[in-house]
């Protein structure tokens, strides 16, 4: 017999996967987007509606909440950033059933992002292409925005410099990281670096191991007191990756992100979303977590389309998850889905809680060899 949240779960599925999504899939991507978004801003405007999508989606359970960083997390599942870039949301998305939510990636410039086409649906491979070119409306009216948010949930800030020939200077393009940085270093829950964006002016230069260097350098300077995240590509070589975690080690960086989109596609121009990463990312998170012995927090995101996805990052060493696609393509009952299994999954395992089984995995492996 189903319970009250699965059979609530299956009933939200059937209505997303068989009247919603067929309707918005048959429209350009980036237009139902935006609508989402200002239908998302309406309901999070009002509190009988909030209270509504809170009773339709909402999941939780002790097992699943961790003390991360200072932060209360309720649940291990968070919105990546890429979804919610001007930080509209922020005041529903603990509704909806998320843990904690990232806002961005904020510029310090507003940025209009990339020319044409710029977002497309790739159902047989459970993807998106992305060529959004780091569209927001910059750090001072984003961060006016945020400040006077009444969220319920850790909410972080990805940062990038703005998608622009300047900042394609380094010593600019770091001026420029630093300046969104003090703008939210006080009301942001936590900072990521976003060093990977595949769709922006320049490439990803701070993936170059000397500018990561000189970045965290300037970043260090600024005295933030809150924690520091950075997330990497999934294209990075062994040796690069082996780098970065070296240089981090140096400086005042909590935990790594894996990952972004991936450029190792035949599509030319973007990054691809969601499946198509979701074994790189994989990858990342157990290389990461094995080499450092699990010194830093890592969060997983990309190719999240169960809670078996989720769980499977959380023993290869994420303490959290994110995503994005997932929810796109199955609706946001996921959320609560993945919840819900994953305190299955727990307790099939013999966990009392989340944290019991980040990299277990790993554990797994060596008693095997």
């Amino acid at each position: 017999m189903l319970s009250r949240t699965k059979l609530r779960n299956k009933i939200n599925g059937v209505i997303y996967k068989s009247l919603i999504k067929p309707i918005c899939f048959r429209f350009d991507p980036e237009k139902v987007h935006n609508l989402f978004i200002r239908r998302g801003v309406f309901l999070a405007s009002h509190e009988t509606t909030k209270k509504i999508i809170s009773s339709a989606y909402y999941y939780g359970d002790k097992s699943l909440e961790q003390d991360i960083l200072g932060m209360k997390i309720k649940n291990p599942v968070g919105l990546a950033a890429g979804f919610d870039k001007n930080g509209e949301l922020v005041n529903i998305l603990g509704k909806i059933g998320f843990g904690f939510a990232e806002i961005g990636s904020v510029t310090d410039r507003r940025c209009a992002g990339n020319p044409g086409i710029r977002l497309s649906r790739l159902p047989e491979k459970k993807s998106l292409w992305v060529h959004l070119g780091l569209n927001n409306e910059g750090a001072m009216a984003i961060y006016e925005r945020l400040k006077k948010s009444k969220r319920d949930i850790p909410i972080g800030v990805s940062i990038a410099k703005t998608n622009c020939i300047e900042t394609a200077d380094n010593k600019i393009g770091i001026s420029d990281y630093c300046s969104s940085f003090k703008i939210f270093s006080k009301i942001a829950d936590y900072i990521v670096l976003n060093i990977s964006c595949p769709n922006a002016y320049g490439g990803e230069p701070f993936t170059n191991p000397e500018l990561y260097d000189s970045l965290l350098s300037k970043v260090d300077k600024l005295q933030c007191e809150k924690p520091i995240f950075v997330k990497i590509s999934p294209d990075l070589s062994k040796e690069v990756l082996n780098k970065i975690i070296e240089i981090s080690g140096h400086h005042r960086v909590h935990g790594f992100i894996c990952s972004n989109l991936t450029k190792k596609h035949n599509l030319g121009k973007g990054g691809l979303s969601g499946m198509a990463v979701k074994e790189k990312s994989d990858f990342l998170i157990s290389y990461i977590y094995r080499k450092t012995f699990g010194k830093y927090i890592i969060i997983g995101t990309g190719g999240i389309f169960s809670a078996e996805d989720a769980y499977k990052k959380i023993r290869l060493g994420a303490n959290l998850v994110q995503l994005i696609t997932g929810m796109i393509y199955q609706g946001p009952n996921l959320i609560s889905e993945i919840n819900e299994g994953l305190v299955q999954l727990l307790r099939k395992d013999g966990y009392r809680s989340i944290s019991e089984a980040v990299g277990s995995a790993n554990y797994s492996d060596k008693n095997k060899n």
